[in-house]
Order: C-alpha cells, then structure tokens, then sequence
C-alpha cells in the first residue's frame, strides 16, 4: 500500500487535501461555495480544447480555471454573486461540450477529470502539484488578514480600506490555481469534496479562524487517507468513500454545535 505508485498517490492526496482544507475554510466562510464547484467542473472545457489542439491539458486546464475566476468576478459586479458564478459555469460548460463533441476519444479523459485518477499518479504529476499547492497555501497565508475581515466583515473591512472586489478576485485565482493542478490528479468532483465538508465540519467545532482552518486540513487528511486506505482494500471508487467521510464529519460536528448550544442553555437555570 505504500509503495511504487501508491506512495505517489499518498503524496499527491496528502498535498491536496492540505490545499483543499486552507481554502475550503475561506469558500464556507465566504459562501463561495458554488465557485468552488463551478471553477474546477468547467474548466475541463480547457483541457478538452488544449486536447484538441495537441497541447498539455494541464495547460488548458489552467487558463480555463483562470478564465473561470475572471468571469465569476467580472460579473458580479452587475449581478448577484451566485447568478454571477452559474453564468460563467454554463458558458465554460458549453464550450466544453463542443470541444468533446469534436472529439470521440476524448470521453475517458472527461471522466478522468471529473472523477481523478489518484491511483495512477506518476512522479511527474506530483512536483506541480506540490509546488502549485505551496503557492496558494502562501498566498493564502500572506492576505489572511485582510481577506478574514473581508470575510467574516466586509462592511468593517471596507470601511478600514479592504476592498471587497479585489479581495474577492484574489481568493477565486488563488481557488483557480489551487484547483488547476490538482483536478487532473484526483478530479473535480473529488477535489470540491475535500474543499467543502471538512471545512464546513470545522466551523461547526469551533468559532475561532486559525483553529478552524487547522481542524479543516487535520479533517481533510483523515478523510482522504481513510478513503484510500479503505478504497485500496475494498476496490471501490475513492469519491464515494470520500464523499459519505466527509458528510459524516459533517453531521458530526453539526451534531456536536447543537449539542453544546443545548447545554449552553441549560447550565444558566442551574441555581
């Protein structure tokens, strides 16, 4: 389970699940949600086209992510964030589907995008991914000021001088370039998985930002180290397994906030 190509796989999901858990806390925090599913769903119409045109997907992947954040943040600008981001999401998926329309042999590609290949990684994959994951964790950690009081805040951080468009362009490109490189490797819907429930699962633990987007990370390595383990010993897809972790930790911590705000009434009556 540890060696030859599982130990790359070990690598790259421990790297992307640290990445899902930093910026999964902002998502949640944010409601950028459906962004966060958005952005790497979509771009897969880059990797279809670069596929077309005989260059690297990863490349094609990365301008589309790009594009993606772009988009959602140029037209929220006139429309409601969520109207903003379906938009921009059908737009990117339509060219998606003329790009594989084109192309018969580009199905299982699709599905491997959307669904990963995380057993399969070479040595090669795992280096951007380490080195593209570091850049937006440190970006990440670099406007974590700003970007928690805009926020958890945004009327206090703007009128302290953070703007709020601005650092809502910088959170979807760092989203954008966290997403690119890791989407080909463990796949979209693996990837907005991991950004999500162990995010949403921490907040419910604790109120504090610095801790709850630690649990984040510690929640995201359990679920994917869990869900290889157990997906390697039972051969059943690694999604599925990471998907129903992650939505019991969720539960879990939903269970346990309302747990402590029943004692938090109980114990004032106590004489």
């Amino acid at each position: 389970m540890f060696t030859g190509l599982m130990l790359n796989t070990w690598i790259a999901a421990t790297a992307v699940a640290v990445i899902a858990g930093v910026t999964g806390f902002f998502a949640v925090l944010r409601g950028s949600t459906f962004a966060a599913h958005a952005i790497p769903n979509g771009a897969f119409a880059g990797a279809a086209g670069a596929s077309l045109l005989g260059l690297d997907p990863f490349a094609g992947l990365a301008v589309f992510s790009l594009a993606g954040a772009l988009g959602i943040a140029g037209l929220s600008r006139r429309s409601r964030p969520d109207v903003a981001t379906a938009l921009t999401f059908v737009m990117m998926l339509g060219v998606g589907a003329l790009f594989v329309s084109w192309s018969s042999q580009y199905a299982q590609e699709a599905y491997s995008l959307l669904f990963g290949e995380v057993f399969g990684v070479s040595a090669e994959e795992v280096l951007p991914i380490l080195v593209f994951g570091a850049l937006s964790v440190a970006a990440i950690v670099v406007m974590f000021r700003p970007l928690m009081l805009s926020s958890a805040l945004p009327e206090i951080a703007e009128a302290r001088g953070v703007p709020a468009r601005r650092m809502e362009l910088a959170f979807l490109l760092v989203m954008a370039l966290a997403t690119s490189m890791t989407v080909p490797v463990v796949g979209a819907l693996l990837m907005f998985s991991l950004m999500i429930g162990p995010a949403a699962a921490a907040r419910s633990l604790t109120a504090r930002p610095a801790l709850a987007m630690a649990l984040s990370v510690v929640i995201a390595l359990v679920t994917v180290w869990a869900g290889i383990a157990i997906s390697y010993r039972s051969n059943w897809p690694l999604g599925f397994f990471v998907g129903v972790i992650g939505a019991a930790f969720y539960l879990a911590g939903r269970a346990y906030a309302a747990a402590r705000r029943r004692l938090a009434v109980r114990v004032p009556a106590v004489p």
